[in-house]
């Protein structure tokens, strides 16, 4: 399961008429550990952000799965809503699910949502979707490899050449 965490990132950006302003801006990361969240925020604003930057908060998010398309810069949080049995007591319980889903605007969402969800067999309700305040989402990469270390294959080679 993933682990989405809520960055907040503040720092000078130069606005239109050139002058400086402190803006906080917010991202989504997907992480194993508040550690690793920290030190991708760090290489992301690093590479992304001119100048200097704080990381301000990491939290933790309820977020269990994002929708992403490219052709859509806002996002929107989505509640849905459905039913089960619970297998102790047999009685039926309201399971939340919240997801992220990259839209124009909300009937964007929506629809986007639907669509993802269609293919689920009990019924479901979407009581809310809301604006985020998120500039990007970063999913976790399995096949970036941090600088300091090197493939397996790479480092066999080495050895056997040696």
């Amino acid at each position: 399961m993933k682990i989405w965490y809520s960055c907040k990132v503040k720092h000078n950006k130069e606005m239109d008429d050139g002058m400086l302003k402190q803006v906080t801006d917010a991202f989504l990361l997907d992480a194993v550990s508040y550690t690793d969240a920290e030190s991708r925020l760090y290489e992301i604003c690093e590479r992304d952000i001119h100048g200097e930057f704080t990381v301000t908060q990491i939290t933790k998010t309820n977020i269990a799965e994002v929708i992403m398309e490219e052709d859509a810069e806002k996002w929107y949080k989505s509640k849905v809503v459905y039913m089960t049995v619970d297998g102790d007591s047999e009685k039926e319980v309201k399971i939340n699910s919240y997801l992220l889903v990259s839209a124009e605007h909300v009937k964007q969402a929506y629809e986007k949502l639907e669509q993802h969800l269609n293919s689920m067999l009990v019924p479901y309700e979407i009581p809310s979707i809301t604006l985020t305040n998120f500039l990007e989402v970063f999913p976790y990469d399995p096949e970036a490899i941090p600088s300091n270390l090197k493939p397996l294959s790479e480092a066999n080679q080495e050895e056997e050449t040696e």
